[in-house]
């Protein structure tokens, strides 16, 4: 062989050595890596979480998978609480979309839109659920709500009425029509509701508020008062008597003289303890 072609085999044999070094200083690529969806402990010790934990737990679970029969309608429930009430719905609307017989997302999207005052575009998803989930009361319960607030009073009130058969004395349906009866100034019967309501073991907090309400605005103030005091701690109890005795007043004609926290009116559910 000449002294060339030694020379050249000697090079190449060199190149090899040296690539060879290289390639096994270089790191291989790191594995992607995926977060697996929280487990079954995991998801419920977030459910006991305020609703800003939640709503940045959820909205991970839900990037995670975006199939996830939750983790969508519970971000669009912590947003609602949160009262980001557009990007709730949003959210809720957004499950739907690729899981479109998802019920629990159907009444998201109606509690949404009822609680950002455009209960309109809500209506198409609860009959939705309805007709999906004949034996549910709470479709009817929310369309209730949402028929109300566009003013099909008669439509309202067949909702709740076909709810409470399916649900008989149920605290949230019985809640929700004294509330309609009470924007009618129809206290009265609002309170008869109310009392059936707040009667029942799984009443919460705010239906004995709303039934509060209800016996402030007829004058009936000390029993209004011993619910408010028995539930609420001292201050709150006191701002939402403020808040009674300013609405009795106006409704009276007289002067109102409650003091009112930074000077504006305050609407009941911002007094309320819930």
């Amino acid at each position: 062989m000449s002294r060339t072609a030694v020379a050249a085999a000697t090079m190449t044999l060199a190149l090899w050595s040296l690539a060879g070094a290289v390639q096994a200083q270089t790191p291989a690529p790191a594995a992607v890596q995926t977060r697996a969806p929280a487990d079954a402990a995991t998801r419920a010790s977030y459910d006991r979480a305020d609703a800003l934990t939640r709503s940045v737990f959820w909205s991970q679970e839900q990037q995670i998978n975006p199939m996830d029969p939750v983790a969508g309608v519970k971000t669009a429930q912590a947003l609602r609480e949160l009262g980001q009430f557009d990007q709730a719905a949003e959210t809720a609307q957004g499950v739907l979309t690729v899981q479109p017989a998802n019920i629990e997302a159907m009444l998201e999207v109606g509690r949404a839109h009822i609680a950002r005052g455009q209960a309109f575009y809500g209506i198409a998803a609860l009959e939705q659920a309805r007709a999906s989930a004949p034996r549910d009361w709470r479709p009817l319960s929310l369309l209730g709500v949402a028929y109300q607030q566009v003013r099909r009073a008669d439509d309202a009130k067949t909702a709740w009425n076909e709810a409470l058969r399916l649900s008989p004395d149920n605290p949230d349906v019985l809640t929700n029509a004294a509330i309609a009866r009470m924007g009618q100034g129809d206290a009265p019967s609002a309170e008869i509701l109310l009392r059936r309501a707040a009667a029942q073991p799984t009443a919460t907090l705010k239906v004995r508020q709303n039934l509060a309400l209800s016996l402030g605005l007829q004058g009936k103030t000390a029993e209004a008062e011993q619910i408010l005091r028995r539930d609420l701690p001292p201050e709150v109890a006191d701002a939402n008597l403020r808040w009674l005795a300013e609405r009795t007043a106006a409704a009276r004609g007289a002067p109102i003289t409650a003091a009112v926290e930074s000077g504006t009116a305050r609407t009941w559910s911002s007094v309320q303890g819930g």
